[in-house]
């Protein structure tokens, strides 16, 4: 009898446009959160490559001055070892020729071929007669002699021949060439002292690394700072041939100020 009723109920089961309609509704909700989840997982991935970008520009931003710093100071310390150089020889070439040249071929020559006499000075005296007191007097001098003599090659550079590669210093693959220039400035009473100069531009020595800290580096004037936008030796307006550059560059054995 149940039976029959539902068989003559035709209302007893839901119809089937009402079941498509909340099958479609699950189907939306389903979406929705299928959605939502796989947002939720794009975030957070944004959000991770977010922070790995953000300590990166951290680390960056700690990381590239301590290589600059490092890179810097390897590169200066090769074009000094080469400013150095230039300084003994042009010295020594100074001591002989009271002059200094602005050829890397005359140097050279000079460095190949110069020698230092080696002298010792010892004082003297004798008596002689004065023709206006009439009467034998005591003379004093100071004779010189020459005792020997030294290659201005051994002296200098001791077997080496490095003073060959003075005319440029190579950083990386790239050479850069120096000049030297020289000439004469006047002092007191119109005495003249020769006079020379070396410097080599910090952006060509810098070439390559980070822009930002090679403009710092070009402002740097500090005691521990290669001061202005060169490193150089010598100068045209002073009788000096100091270099510009902080002690820490210096052997311990090296005089320091090269004035006079």
């Amino acid at each position: 009898m149940l039976i029959n009723n539902f068989k003559g109920n035709k209302n007893f089961f839901p119809k089937k446009s009402f079941i498509k309609k909340n099958i479609v509704f699950l189907l939306i909700i389903a979406n929705l959160i299928q959605t939502h989840y796989y947002m939720r997982k794009g975030i957070q991935a944004t959000l991770l490559i977010v922070s790995l970008i953000g300590l990166y520009l951290i680390y960056k931003s700690i990381q590239t001055p301590i290589e600059f710093a490092r890179e810097s100071k390897a590169r200066y310390a090769k074009v000094i070892a080469v400013l150095k150089d230039i300084r003994k020889s042009e010295e020594a070439y100074e001591a002989i020729n009271k002059t200094y040249t602005n050829n890397f071929a005359d140097l050279e020559k000079f460095i190949e071929n110069g020698q230092f006499y080696i002298t010792t000075s010892r004082d003297t005296s004798w008596t002689a007669f004065d023709p206006h007191f009439k009467i034998d007097v005591l003379k004093q001098s100071s004779v010189t002699d020459t005792i020997g003599k030294v290659s201005v090659k051994d002296s200098l550079f001791k077997g080496s021949d490095r003073y060959k590669q003075m005319a440029s210093v190579t950083i990386g693959d790239r050479t850069i060439p120096i000049k030297i220039e020289t000439g004469v400035i006047t002092r007191e009473n119109e005495v003249k002292f020769p006079v020379f100069e070396v410097k080599i531009s910090k952006k060509d020595i810098l070439e390559g690394l980070d822009e930002e800290e090679i403009e710092k580096e070009l402002q740097k004037v500090g005691v521990n700072d290669i001061k202005g936008p060169y490193v150089s030796v010598g100068s045209m307006t002073e009788v000096s041939s100091s270099g510009n550059w902080p002690s820490y560059y210096n052997d311990k054995s090296e005089n320091k100020s090269g004035s006079r």
